[in-house]
């Protein structure tokens, strides 16, 4: 009817003299026929194909075809002669929606192909509960759960979050989450969703979760593999009801999003980790350094009262009566001085035996299959087992001169305490001759054992402040590097915000402001101090240019210029002053978290912009901003749960359909919506309509085959538009009052 009807037209059209235009604005036109792409018509066609010249334009485009007449076997191979056709079946209503909505529908072979991406395969629950015998498969592209309340959809958003391991963002998002998996899934509930990865190459993954046990990864060969489901996943998110306005009230949370347009550098992530270890442990091994020099100075304090008591026994001749006892004290000094030094090699070899056998998986004829240079990477097999073979030699020979060491000072020392026995009777009567002339000989021995243990203690603690200064000055060189490691992270973010504005021009603009969250030093200056320090939180929050390493400086030189730097009250200054070395060490470790800002344009369009900052936006204009966010290409498949949820009707139309319909050939998209805009607008590729079957309290959600599919199938497209237009008569009431 649509040809006669238009034939006819065209008839009066020409009988009347028109312009052709007339007949290509008729309403019953709706595909044409073109030998090539759109780009290469002729210059007086292109603008009409492309709906931009004046006179020809249409309120819907004409969906334009590869549909020459193919007259030969040859004729299949050329470009003009075919392209594809997006329909759930191939049907009369399946090419007239794909007419109605050629650029979603409609794909030329001079096109560019769709990109590949991770997608969700399917989804299945072993379970006698509520989800018990479900199976989805999804489609690449837009997917649409629909349904009545407490038809499940909420319940698969939250499979998903779970079988991946993905934990939620908001404290409300939590509590859902957390009760769907207890109350709905229930604990022997098995989840099990498929994945097909494309980088580094095509496979297909399985990913299984018991509830409440963790996730586990499994190959195309049945493999368990000892990675998470991210790892396989890359770039997914998942949302639920009403987390986007949760999220948008925490600005580091909003931080986060940012890493999504960030490339991964495993190495840059491996410095930072080892850099933050070495700090870390410079900072044990400085105090330690700082607690032995400060035994060893209070040790040396009484050295000189020792020496001076020591003195005036000498002048009274009590040395001499006890000459043979000194010899032997000083005898037993050396050999404590011979058994301290040899114990760091008793240690070493301890150390060095528990690296043995050497590791040597790298080496393996998997590990070096393919790889350039095999044959000379092989060769090092034979290196590494000489040097293991020379290492135990040496340590072996170690061992031996330790054990031969330890004998003879054990020797050594066997004799002189012979010798101290030897000499006891005679020491015990020059004590008693002693105690007569009113001399107390045992505190000399005393005060000569103390002199004597205190002595190498010079030398130690030369040797300790020496070591301090050099880990001191390697502490120096690791700030400078983490500082340079900091703002290179920084600027990674700020790219990836500019690139966000950049991609979103009079939509969105983000800004990150460098190391705004406090919270870590506060929660460290609570742990690390304590008390009252109201007035120091209160200080830092304030302070715009904060800077950890100026206040770890400050705290070392003192109250006076920490109340001078930061405006911190003298009381709560000379706590932090007086803390002790750590805190500062600690202080200038910490990575404070940079805040993210966002502000959307609110303005009305084709205006001047009008930015609002997010916390000066309702909470429907909070998750608008986050939408655009999300909708920004990735890799990873976007899972919302009721993505309309405080938003208007014409953001959706206007703000998330477009960007949907743009992005889908790129990444997969599961929304659970009650919006009919998002599935219809949208024009997605699959519609899953959820129901709830059998009796009240043993019900179970079900989606049987003729609720799945896209619009163009008549059984979805009436559930349509019985779930999210009310039914025909509401929506044929709504057209009449709009006058349409």
């Amino acid at each position: 009817m649509s040809r006669i009807r238009l034939f006819k037209h065209a008839l009066r059209a020409l009988q009347a003299g028109q312009a052709r235009s007339a007949i290509w604005r008729h309403p019953d036109l709706q595909a044409c026929s073109l030998p090539g792409p759109i780009s290469g018509a002729p210059d007086d066609v292109r603008p009409i194909l492309e709906n931009k010249n004046p006179d020809y334009t249409r309120e819907r485009h004409v969906a334009v075809l590869n549909c020459q007449d193919v007259r030969s076997p040859e004729d299949l191979s050329k470009t003009a002669t075919s392209c594809y056709v997006k329909m759930t079946a191939p049907t009369i209503e399946g090419l007239r929606q794909a007419f109605l909505d050629p650029g979603s529908r409609v794909r030329l072979l001079s096109d560019p192909a769709p990109e590949e991406h991770i997608e969700f395969l399917g989804l299945a629950w072993e379970t006698e509960g509520f989800l018990r015998g479900c199976r989805l498969h999804f489609n690449e592209n837009l997917n649409v759960l629909i349904g009545g309340r407490g038809s499940g959809k909420s319940t698969i958003i939250e499979s998903l979050r779970y079988v991946l391991g993905i934990e939620p963002i908001g404290e409300d998002a939590k509590r859902v989450h957390n009760g769907i998996v207890q109350g709905v899934l229930r604990s022997g509930t098995k989840i099990s969703l498929a994945v097909q990865s494309y980088r580094p190459d095509k496979r297909l993954f399985v990913i299984e979760r018991t509830v409440p046990s963790p996730p586990r990864v499994i190959d195309d060969k049945g493999n368990v593999l000892p990675i998470k489901p991210l790892d396989v996943v890359r770039g997914v998110a998942v949302f639920g009801q009403n987390e986007l306005s949760e999220l948008a009230r925490s600005p580091e949370k909003l931080t986060a999003l940012l890493h999504r347009f960030i490339p991964t550098d495993p190495a840059h992530d491996t410095k930072v980790q080892e850099l933050s270890d070495a700090l870390a442990a410079s900072r044990n091994e400085i105090g330690d350094c700082e607690d032995k020099i400060q035994k060893d100075q209070e040790a040396l304090a009484a050295l000189p009262g020792i020496q001076e008591t020591l003195k005036r026994y000498r002048e009274a001749g009590v040395e001499e009566k006890l000459k043979s006892q000194d010899l032997i004290i000083k005898a037993e000094g050396i050999v404590q001085a011979a058994k301290e030094s040899l114990s760091p090699f008793t240690r070493v070899t301890g150390d060095l035996a528990a690296l043995f056998p050497l590791s040597q998986d790298f080496l393996s004829d998997e590990a070096l299959e393919g790889l350039p240079a095999q044959a000379e990477l092989t060769s090092l097999r034979g290196t590494f087992s000489t040097f293991e073979t020379a290492a135990k030699n040496a340590l072996k020979a170690l061992q031996t001169a330790v054990e031969m060491a330890e004998k003879a000072i054990g020797e050594v020392a066997t004799k002189v305490a012979s010798e101290k026995t030897a000499t006891q009777a005679d020491y015990e009567k020059t004590l008693r001759e002693l105690q007569k002339e009113r001399i107390d000989g045992s505190e000399f021995i005393r005060l000569l054992q103390d002199s004597t243990r205190l002595g190498p203690l010079n030398d130690r603690l030369t040797k300790a402040q020496q070591k301090l200064h050099e880990q001191l000055q390697n502490r120096r060189n690791e700030l400078a590097r983490w500082e340079d490691l900091k703002r290179e992270r920084y600027q990674r973010l700020e790219r990836a915000a500019k690139k966000v504005s950049k991609e979103l021009p009079g939509r969105l603009r983000v800004t990150v402001a460098y190391g705004g969250n406090r919270e870590p030093l506060s929660t460290l200056l609570k742990q690390a101090v304590g008390g009252r320090l109201s007035e120091t939180i209160a200080a830092i929050s304030e302070k715009t240019d904060l800077s950890v390493s100026a206040l770890a400086v400050a705290c070392r030189q003192g109250a006076a210029v920490i109340t001078k730097e930061f405006g911190i009250p003298q009381t709560q200054a000379d706590r932090l002053a007086q803390a002790g070395s750590k805190l500062p060490m600690l202080i200038e470790e910490l990575e404070l978290p940079h805040i993210t800002e966002i502000e959307l344009n609110v303005g009305p369009e084709n205006a001047p912009p009008e930015w609002r900052k997010l916390d000066q936006l309702s909470t429907g204009q909070k998750a608008t901003a986050l939408l655009y966010l999300l909708l920004l290409e990735s890799e990873g498949p976007l899972v919302v749960d009721q993505p309309e949820d405080n938003l208007d009707n014409r953001f959706i139309s206007e703000g998330v359909v477009p960007k949907v319909r743009s992005e889908k050939r790129r990444r997969q998209f599961i929304f659970s919506t009650h919006n009919a805009n998002i599935p219809v607008l949208g024009d997605a590729e699959l519609i899953l309509a959820m129901r709830v079957v059998g009796e009240a309290g043993d019900g179970h959600a079900d989606v049987p085959p003729e609720n799945m599919g896209a619009i163009d199938k008549k059984t979805v497209a009436s559930l349509v538009e019985e779930i999210l237009e009310g039914g025909k008569e509401a929506f044929e009431t709504r057209r009449l009052k709009y006058g349409f």
